[in-house]
């Protein structure tokens, strides 16, 4: 197979990913509280994955104190994800006041950097996103809990129907490049 049926190839099944984000970003944007439910499940079963996988690890790694508190540990995971998997809803209204609380932390941070890397170009850019940030956390912890079955989703869609765009617009500009590249060749073929 040529080079470039290969990256026509590897560029078609691309786009096919690109559209399939771009559908379901939609879509969780459309219907954010189902979105944000199939996230807080996802979680729980990623807690309750880790917390079975750091018991026996704590138990083969750990001696003494260590042991007790890697176990301890395992079981909370496990406890969480479980509550998580159990009560969606309740989980949901949970996850949307930690993701307030993180974003609030990512504001600081981000205020602190732009501060200090002030005199370099585009650190401007790093206190817009403060600022932006610090409002969008503000927004989320000020109506909570009436925002919890809408913030998830919602930013998960955006999420979603961005990178879908982003994948899309490097998948048409590979197979551009590729039949740019074809074209070329069988133009220096024919001259010689």
């Amino acid at each position: 197979m040529s080079l470039n049926k290969e990256i026509n190839r590897d560029a078609g099944w691309s786009i096919v990913l690109s559209v399939l984000l771009i559908v379901a970003g939609i879509l969780a944007i459309v219907v954010p509280q189902a979105s944000g439910i199939a996230v807080t499940i996802l979680v729980g079963w990623l807690l309750v994955l880790c917390g079975a996988a750091l018991m026996p690890y704590a138990w083969h790694a750990h001696r003494g104190s260590g042991l007790f508190w890697g176990i301890l540990l395992g079981v909370i995971y496990i406890a969480a994800g479980a509550y998580l998997l159990v009560h969606p809803l309740a989980g949901l209204k949970s996850l949307t006041l930690v993701l307030a609380a993180c974003l609030l932390l990512e504001s600081i941070l981000e205020f602190i950097l732009s501060f200090e890397l002030r005199p370099l170009p585009g650190s401007g850019w790093l206190l817009v996103d403060g600022i932006i940030t610090l409002i969008l956390a503000i927004i989320i912890a000020w109506t909570w809990p009436s925002s919890a079955p809408w913030v998830i989703g919602t930013l998960v869609g955006i999420s979603m129907l961005f990178s879908g765009v982003a994948r899309l617009t490097i998948s048409l500009a590979a197979r551009h490049v590729a039949n740019s590249l074809r074209g070329e060749l069988r133009v220096v073929e024919q001259g010689h």
